[in-house]
């Protein structure tokens, strides 16, 4: 389920940050880690940092908690919250160098206790651009790192422990305003005790016949949220940038990690 991000900012899911005058020219695949554990055992992996730039450059990785609310606001958290995993992560390095035009491999590995409950583990891997003011920051070992940085790939790592899973269930599919348009939205609630996600996608027609996919917004649904995602027309179809007229019906299946769901409805 990992999957590579290739842009040259991906600033966490939805985050925005300051621009400032230097370029972030750089990459990082994964995007995300979707794994399993049981207590008191160890799990370890490698992200690729890489440089897409043409002069060197040296970036931090560290850890960070966060939260995504049922909006789909996200926060970035320095200070360890209720709960966190983050001292049971051990990082590679604190900082990384990399040539023009090359990729570092990066470890980091999670030592689960013996007496971890069921449960999900979720962190960041933040892989920031580094200021003077940073460097000497890290290499005086402070834990503090209020200091505007020049960028941030922040990488999700969902760590299942002793089998922890979503149970999704979906309500209504209807119209809703979202960001002052008339958007197709489906609920989903998950009942379970780790993250789940809505995959695939629907075929629609409308009254007068166009015919389109839509596909779910596919940001994580956590343990014990209701979500209202949207429905959005397949971006690489010619008709997706029509206007459909209604009712429009819709059918097909949604896919998650347990299952799927058969939609049948109209939208009006």
């Amino acid at each position: 389920m990992n999957r590579a991000s290739v842009a040259l900012l991906l600033l966490g899911l939805a985050a925005v940050f300051p621009a400032l005058a230097g370029p972030f020219e750089v990459a990082v695949t994964p995007s995300r880690f979707v794994l399993d554990a049981k207590s008191g055992t160890r799990v370890g992996r490698v992200i690729d940092i890489y440089n897409v730039g043409n002069a060197p450059t040296e970036v931090s990785v560290r850890t960070i908690d966060w939260s995504y609310s049922e909006q789909g606001h996200i926060g970035f958290h320095d200070a360890l919250q209720p709960g966190s995993c983050r001292p049971w992560v051990t990082l590679e390095r604190k900082t990384v160098k990399i040539a023009p035009r090359s990729k570092v491999g990066f470890r980091f590995q999670v030592d689960v206790p013996p007496d971890a409950p069921r449960s999900e583990c979720r962190l960041m891997l933040a892989v920031e651009g580094l200021e003077p003011a940073q460097q000497t920051a890290i290499s005086q070992g402070s834990t503090s790192l209020q200091l505007p940085v020049s960028g941030r790939i922040a990488v999700a790592v969902y760590l299942a422990l002793n089998g922890a899973e979503p149970k999704l269930s979906i309500g209504q599919i209807a119209m809703k305003e979202v960001q002052g348009r008339r958007t197709p939205v489906i609920t989903v609630r998950n009942e379970g005790d780790a993250h789940g996600r809505l995959e695939g996608s629907l075929d629609a027609v409308d009254a007068k016949g166009l015919n389109f996919e839509l596909v779910p917004e596919g940001t994580p649904v956590l343990p014990g949220q209701t979500r209202i995602l949207p429905l959005s027309p397949r971006s690489d179809a010619a008709s997706a940038q029509k206007v459909p007229t209604f009712p429009v019906k819709v059918t097909g299946a949604l896919d998650w990690d347990k299952g799927a769901f058969k939609i049948d409805a109209e939208l009006k």
